[in-house]
């Protein structure tokens, strides 16, 4: 079973995913768990290390869904994050929790910024390592926009049917 720090940061992910940073308060979240709020602020002394700490475990989690395999290549790794991107919409119908903190970058305290700019730079270094190259930086950069965009339309749609179509053109071999 989860401890309360972790079933505070599931929460406040989902909350996150679902509505953004203002989309939940230490009280939902405790009322949540049955906890009085105190308790939150026990684990968690303020939103922005709540909503920080829950973007570096997110972090953490999608490196390690989209780790490098001994084998892969460029189209393996942009399949990988494709497939990763897609679960999550499959899973619960969710954003990318740094999609929609990324909307959001000019309303957040400095730590969650923080957090959304080390994601982003740790997967453009890693998909631009990975796909190789003089344009394997933009290319990352396209593929995470990309990503990111599909997600949108299959929100906005909701239907996994415009994110397929979004991202059915991502290949390394056209960055050449």
């Amino acid at each position: 079973m989860s401890s309360t720090p972790e079933k505070l940061m599931d929460l406040a992910e989902a909350h996150i995913r679902q509505g953004g940073y203002a989309g939940f308060s230490f009280r939902d979240l405790a009322a949540a768990l049955g906890i009085k709020s105190a308790s939150v602020h026990h684990h968690f002394p303020t939103k922005p290390q709540l909503a920080a700490a829950v973007a570096r475990r997110y972090c953490e989690q999608f490196l390690d869904a989209v780790a490098p395999r001994l084998s892969d290549n460029a189209d393996d790794a942009i399949a990988i994050y494709r497939s990763a991107f897609r679960a999550a919409l499959e899973e619960d119908g969710k954003m990318c929790l740094f999609g929609v903190l990324g909307a959001e970058k000019g309303s957040l305290p400095a730590e969650v910024v923080d957090e959304i700019y080390a994601f982003f730079r740790a997967c453009i270094d890693d998909l631009s390592t990975r796909i190789g190259g003089p344009a394997a930086q933009a290319q990352a950069f396209e593929v995470m926009a990309t990503l990111e965009g599909g997600m949108i339309l299959a929100r906005a749609y909701d239907s996994l049917e415009p994110f397929d179509a979004a991202v059915a053109s991502l290949s390394p071999s056209r960055a050449a």
